[in-house]
């Protein structure tokens, strides 16, 4: 890589996306294919200015036939499963006039379920990485005499391994990553791909004709609701900190159902009003705490102990040995929280409130 960036304000690296990476093999590869030599570094063009150029891992030619070439993806400072990946696009001639088209190589996926942008069959490299693609390959095809009518084969090696990491089987994509990047640029701990991912996670389980989601936490409060409701995969939204993301696609796009699970500390958050639950984001307020158990007719001991509670869990096990219901109380404040910001859409919210063992303690 011989252009990095870091983003304003943070001092963080920013990286580049799978997409970014395999734009510019495709566009080494198509190189080498019409002139013999591989551009090294590689340049392409981004949106907002972006104009990054990539040093090649890989690379291999048959004159006249096929050319490959590979790059490692660099994600900057992100914490990105695909970070030193091997990236490769294999492009030789299509036939006339068929332009570009893609195929899956090994390590990148195919898409299984519908509700995703692409169609069911298609390899799994998401809309606007196709169009770089295909711009690069146009550029490539007038600066050299080409026709610009190839076949692209986009692979990431230990992909299907990378994947399980991944939404993609949930999604339906199955044997690899997807190829991604609306802009090319990774910014780190943006977050923009897991609320992506929640906004596909919708998209598929509308198409599967899923009449309740789930919004889960983590882990255990997945668990929690699949024991409760014999949700299917696919109806289980990795919701982690964002709540407001699914809210607010549910809000667009509603599910007649939708029951939001996690443990105490972060529903309390959303109980009062917080959308992003992440503790560098939001923290538990146990004067809050403290007003509702008052509300609820605790005894003033009682309010003061949960005023002073280290934690929510502290707080819920002091109204545990009280009797008072806690777990209900932050259950009830999280779905009015909800339902506020579904705004009225045709969306039946019902919340699981568990703790750290998984077990419920509260539901509205």
């Amino acid at each position: 890589m011989t252009e990095a960036g870091r983003e304003r304000g943070s001092g963080l690296r920013y990286g580049w996306t799978t997409g970014a990476c395999a734009t510019a093999a495709a566009t080494a590869a198509y190189t080498a294919l019409l002139t013999g030599e591989f551009p090294d570094p590689v340049g392409i063009d981004l949106p907002h200015g972006k104009h990054p150029a990539f040093a090649l891992a890989r690379e291999s030619l048959t004159p006249g036939a096929e050319a490959t070439a590979g790059i490692v993806k660099d994600a900057g400072d992100d914490p990105d499963v695909t970070h030193g990946a091997l990236v490769s696009a294999r492009v030789w001639h299509g036939g006339p006039g068929s332009g570009v088209r893609f195929r899956a190589g090994e390590g990148v996926g195919t898409v299984t379920k519908p509700g995703l942008p692409l169609a069911v069959g298609e390899p799994a490299i998401n809309p606007m990485p196709r169009r770089f693609i295909a711009e690069h390959v146009a550029a490539v095809a007038a600066r050299h005499g080409g026709t610009g009518d190839v076949v692209v084969e986009v692979s990431v090696e230990h992909g299907e391994e990378l994947a399980r990491r991944t939404w993609n089987p949930r999604l339906g994509i199955l044997g690899g990553l997807s190829i991604l990047g609306t802009t090319g640029v990774v910014v780190p701990y943006s977050c923009s791909s897991w609320i992506d991912s929640i906004r596909r996670g919708i998209d598929v389980a509308r198409a599967a004709g899923r009449t309740h989601v789930a919004g889960c936490t983590g882990s255990t409060s997945e668990r929690v609701v699949t024991e409760l409701y014999g949700l299917p995969e696919d109806a289980l939204l990795d919701m982690g900190d964002f709540a407001g993301a699914v809210l607010k696609y549910l809000r667009r796009h509603p599910v007649p159902r939708l029951t939001i699970a996690g443990g105490i500390g972060k529903l309390a958050k959303l109980a009062d009003g917080h959308l992003d639950l992440h503790s560098g984001r939001s923290q538990v307020s146990p004067a809050s705490l403290a007003a509702r158990v008052r509300d609820a007719g605790g005894a003033p001991e009682l309010v003061e102990g949960v005023r002073g509670a280290n934690t929510a869990l502290d707080a819920l096990q002091q109204c545990q040995a009280a009797g008072l219901p806690l777990g209900d109380l932050v259950a009830a404040g999280a779905r009015e929280t909800a339902v506020g910001v579904l705004r009225g859409a045709p969306v039946t919210v019902d919340v699981v409130v568990i703790d750290r063992a998984g077990t419920v303690v509260g539901r509205a």
